[in-house]
């Protein structure tokens, strides 16, 4: 009786779906024909065995007829937010979120075609949409805390807007496939940020391919050491640009060795966080170099002092960290490393790759001086309507092959130096990174050479 008894209630459970959808059947029997590869997503999912859920949930019961498609509403993280409240929650607090943001904080963007950079997402939008759109920060002339819009910016855009499926795509919306790796490759990947590249020839990824692309195996995937515990805040120590902010006392450190510039350094001081970086902190070499880098991307001014940009991208985009963020967040990522490794051998690990960042750094460093000395003498002439020369954020709209180079190192060559390192990809990080980094700092030094040798020679005539 007992064994009848669980045999109904599995037909009754196993039902429920189809009943279900079948009281719906208005929604189904037309998007059978017209889509119906939505509906098998859907009823494979997981969503589609809640006997509450239907399209309505997230998409309104506006919609009714062929014509009034656009009565059907878009879903937003907000419309997920019912159900899955703590998971949207950590991705509002993480770096994701900020995609939108990120994106249009810099200056390129801004001179991309729509069909590609905008509502076309063929280009960098494509994979920045994950993002919110509606943020407000000091490109609008809010120098505080970001804000929000409203849904202005939303309103303007049909699709776009439901963050979550980023990785849980339409409409089965899977977890099982969200943990998966290939999940992560159509965005991190190629030119400045191969991620998913460097994992799968690192011995992590190898070891993941071998043994059957398993989330729970041996080997780590992105979601164990990125969103470890299923936490979607998803922010790393040194971020996506291997930047982070200099301390109080990395600053004031450097002018013992420029003394000509403690009014300026003691004021920039005054506006930064106190404290120590973890592993390997800042000394006065690094804090200049990359200094250099941070002018160069016009976060900080020619007088060392932080521009509107870096409220922008730093403070309000978070595309660097301060050294409690920072050491949080690297004590985290070590704790996740510590399962499989021992203390000694993390440690080592990520006290190597961060000085693979400071010998990069170093390196660089030179180029961009080479160029600032370029446009101090006025060899280079700064473009109209440029607010800095060198500009690392017009990218390869720069108007001079010497600062084509110089766009290339930041985004292409360092990237995979330094991201290369924390993914334990030998080849990438040496051939793909730190070696084009050098060969084209050289080319930089030449070439600037020549031009300061040809434009001396003109001034002689």
């Amino acid at each position: 009786m007992r064994i009848l008894r669980r045999f109904i209630i599995g037909i009754v459970i196993t039902a429920l779906p189809i009943l279900s959808w079948a009281a719906k059947s208005e929604c189904v029997q037309c998007h059978e024909k017209v889509t119906p590869g939505i509906v098998k997503q859907y009823m494979e999912g997981a969503m589609a065995k809640n006997a509450h859920l239907d399209c309505s949930i997230c998409h309104g019961a506006d919609h009714k007829s062929m014509t009034d498609y656009k009565m059907a509403k878009m879903p937003t993280t907000e419309t997920c937010k019912t159900c899955h409240q703590e998971k949207v929650e950590q991705y509002k607090k993480g770096k994701h979120n900020l995609a939108w943001f990120g994106m249009k904080s810099q200056v390129a963007w801004h001179s991309i075609p729509a069909s590609i950079g905008k509502d076309g997402y063929r280009g960098c939008s494509g994979c920045h949409k994950m993002g919110e759109k509606g943020l407000v920060g000091a490109a609008q002339g809010n120098m505080g805390a970001i804000s929000h819009d409203g849904g202005k910016e939303a309103s303007e855009y049909r699709y776009g807007n439901a963050q979550c499926d980023a990785c849980h795509t339409r409409h089965s919306f899977s977890k099982k496939e969200a943990q998966d790796p290939r999940a992560c490759s159509n965005c991190h990947m190629g030119f400045d940020h191969p991620q998913y590249e460097m994992y799968t020839s690192s011995k992590h990824g190898i070891i993941w391919g071998i043994d059957g692309n398993k989330s729970d195996g041996r080997a780590p995937t992105c979601q164990k050491c990125h969103i470890s515990n299923g936490d979607h805040e998803v922010v790393t120590s040194w971020g996506f640009l291997g930047l982070r902010i200099p301390t109080k006392e990395n600053v004031l450190a450097l002018i013992k060795v420029a003394p000509s510039l403690e009014k300026q350094l003691t004021s920039l001081a005054a506006a930064l966080p106190s404290g120590h970086y973890v592993d390997v902190d800042d000394d006065p070499e690094w804090t200049f170099n990359r200094a250099l880098i941070l002018q160069a991307a016009g976060v900080i001014d020619a007088n060392l002092q932080p521009t509107k940009r870096f409220v922008e991208i730093v403070a309000q985009g978070r595309a660097a960290r301060g050294p409690d963020e920072f050491n949080t967040l690297r004590a985290k990522m070590k704790k996740t490393c510590n399962e499989c490794h021992s203390k000694d051998y993390v440690n080592d690990f990520f006290k190597a790759s961060d000085t693979t960042i400071k010998e990069v750094d170093a390196v660089y460093a030179k180029a961009i001086a080479a160029v600032q000395g370029l446009y101090k003498d006025g060899i280079l002439a700064k473009p109209k309507g440029w607010e800095y020369g060198p500009d690392l954020l017009q990218y390869y709209y720069t108007k001079s092959g010497i600062e084509q180079d110089l766009y290339l190192i930041m985004l292409e060559h360092r990237q995979r130096t330094f991201q290369g390192a924390f993914h334990v990809s030998n080849d990438y990080m040496h051939w793909y990174g730190w070696a084009p980094t050098n060969e084209t700092v050289t080319r930089i030094l030449e070439e600037a050479k020549r031009m300061r040798e040809e434009f001396e020679a003109k001034q002689k005539k």
